[in-house]
């Protein structure tokens, strides 16, 4: 009995030590969150003219050294169920990113953006829950965050996978 929960304890230890960035669980998903800029430099204006929800996004990228991923159907969605579903037409080459940003603009694949076209703001500025869902509805990536814990130069960005 004794081996099986030295066992059981090396296994909670591994499991522990090899946690991701910011309360990450780890899936096996190539597209993962790379970064998020929850905190829009500035006062918080959420007016689409002349406001600044453009200048909060979220960096995903594919992280496949071979595979082209289609984003179509992939979903961003925050704690309390704000989503965002990507349109046809964006494509992510192995290493190729692309920005969700808030406010309205139009999408480039070529420029790596997207618009939200939605001028609220996404991120809380003190914490919140970032899921990445596939077409199918399992998670490609999910973190949590709080201002406090993850982010140490207070600039509003943080970064999940490097």
């Amino acid at each position: 009995m004794r081996h099986v929960l030295a066992a059981a304890s090396l296994a909670g230890a591994l499991a522990v030590s090899t946690a991701g960035p910011a309360g990450a669980t780890e899936y096996t998903s190539a597209v993962k969150l790379k970064g998020v800029q929850y905190d829009a430099p500035g006062a918080d204006s959420n007016r689409c003219s002349g406001g600044n929800t453009k200048d909060e996004y979220l960096t995903i990228k594919n992280y496949s050294r071979t595979a082209t991923v289609d984003l179509r159907g992939y979903v961003v969605k925050d704690a309390t169920g704000n989503t965002f579903t990507f349109p046809a037409g964006h494509r992510l080459e192995p290493g190729d990113y692309v920005k969700l940003r808030g406010g309205r603009g139009t999408d480039s694949d070529a420029g790596n953006v997207v618009y939200r076209q939605n001028c609220n703001f996404i991120w809380n500025n003190d914490k919140d829950t970032i899921y990445l869902v596939k077409p199918n509805g399992s998670r490609a990536d999910v973190h949590s965050y709080t201002k406090r814990a993850n982010d140490a130069d207070g600039n509003g960005y943080i970064t999940f996978h490097g």
